[in-house]
């Protein structure tokens, strides 16, 4: 049997991210194509004790009293170019996990070393070289492939080499990321040079790694995205459903519009709340998201007395009549807010993929997306397009949701047969034949 190595960065971080879904979902369909699945962690500390190993895993991150690096992670740092070697953590079962069951997804083992994404990061943007990583034999059998979700800096030798390269959003719209642009063009050049496959997610993101890394299109493949659906929103009637939202909310049933994703430039919120008010709509805008970076003028509009610094340490829920705004719902109850709602507004202005268009079409809520990046693939006719830099464009696409009840309906069915082009069954046969060499 196959056992492939998904790497955890994003999967270990307490409130996720798109990437950490993206790894949930892969990590599930590699299992459901009958292959085992091993988690590459890479702690602050791992100790040698099992039970403290196993703490060290999933421990609440604490800050160093004195802001400088522990001497291990130095000598992580200082050592990496040398390699590192990942320590199977067996499981102790000292740890009740189910809190915390999206940082832990079904896996067959753990394979861990401190600091290690940290270090080789680091290690990189000062050497321009990869961390080798060797898997401890004496500790069980290793992986027979490494499957890295996102660009990372770590080659593990022996084994094939697979990347996924998301999207080259701080190349196309350097003015909306905080990343190190210089050290994110060389470490994807070097991704292209040296792995053995890249998986992207959309046939836009194709194009610009073919475009702008000279990628050899072969090497290139699109394998798009899944979505997993929580089981009662289909089991559960829509009163029970809407009595719980008008219960925990206080919002009616398809009687307000949503915006979701953490809060930064590409997503577009400042032209979405200024297109809602004007649109003169009296449902709701529910915005549920929490600062990601560069937030200041994408929340002026929403916090319109307060000054940057406020803004940035702002924990309170912002509520009025029309803008509500939530910093973050765990996904099952996130999930609920997207049924309910009368439409999804997400026109961003790039997106690789674009998970919040396929969760509201897969769940059954119309969407109004953008004409630009990867949208129009992955909402096909199933959705409200408009140009993403035109507030007119967006206002209007909000008042034709908002009082034209057939057309929510006509998306509706739309949205549900667009979906299944990216179900689990078609994401699963696009896996297979990008691991078919491999195996």
């Amino acid at each position: 049997m196959t056992t492939i190595a998904i790497d955890g960065f994003n999967i270990s971080l307490p409130q996720g991210s798109g990437i950490a879904t993206y790894a949930r979902n892969l990590n599930q369909a590699v299992r459901g194509l009958g292959h085992q699945t091993d988690l590459i962690f890479g702690p602050p500390r791992l100790r040698k004790d099992p039970i403290l190993a196993e703490l060290d895993l999933f421990d609440a991150p604490t800050i160093s009293p004195t802001g400088w690096p522990r001497p291990g992670a130095m000598l992580g740092y200082l050592t990496s170019p040398f390699g590192r070697t990942l320590r199977r953590v067996a499981a102790a079962d000292a740890v009740i996990t189910r809190q915390i069951a999206p940082r832990a997804p079904d896996h067959d083992a753990i394979w861990a070393c401190a600091d290690l994404f940290h270090t080789a990061n680091r290690g990189f943007a000062a050497r321009r070289r990869f961390t080798p990583v060797t898997f401890d034999r004496a500790a069980g059998p290793p992986p027979d492939l490494v499957h890295w979700t996102c660009p990372l800096p770590l080659r593990a030798n022996g084994r094939p080499n697979l990347y996924t390269i998301h999207d080259l959003v701080p190349l196309r719209l350097p003015f909306t990321t905080l990343d190190n642009k210089r050290n994110f063009l060389a470490l994807c050049r070097k991704i292209v040079r040296t792995a053995d496959a890249i998986a992207t997610v959309s046939e836009t993101s194709r194009q610009d790694i073919i475009r702008l890394l000279q990628a050899d299109p072969e090497r290139v493949h699109v394998t798009y995205q899944a979505v997993a659906t929580p089981a009662e929103l289909t089991a559960r009637a829509e009163s029970d459903l809407a009595h719980d939202i008008e219960a925990t909310f206080g919002l009616g049933w398809r009687d307000y519009f949503l915006f979701f994703g953490a809060i930064e430039p590409k997503k577009n919120l400042p032209r979405v709340i200024e297109a809602y008010l004007a649109s003169g709509a009296k449902s709701p805008l529910v915005i549920v998201g929490a600062n990601g970076w560069l937030v200041e003028d994408e929340l002026r509009l929403l916090y319109p007395d307060l000054i940057e610094r406020q803004i940035l340490e702002a924990t309170t829920t912002r509520r009025s009549d029309r803008v509500r705004r939530y910093a973050y719902l765990p996904w099952p109850l996130l999930a609920r807010l997207i049924r309910g709602a009368k439409a999804v507004l997400a026109p961003f202005l790039y997106e690789g993929f674009g998970l919040p268009i396929l969760e509201a079409m897969q769940i059954g809520t119309p969407v109004l997306t953008a004409n630009t990046g990867s949208s129009p693939e992955v909402a096909g006719d199933a959705a409200i397009l408009v140009d993403p830099y035109d507030t007119d464009a967006i206002r209007a696409g909000i008042k034709a949701l908002d009082g034209d009840e057939a057309l929510r309906a006509d998306l509706t069915g739309r949205g549900a047969r667009q979906a299944e082009q990216f179900s689990h069954a078609a994401y699963q046969a696009r896996l297979a034949k990008f691991y078919r060499p491999f195996l």
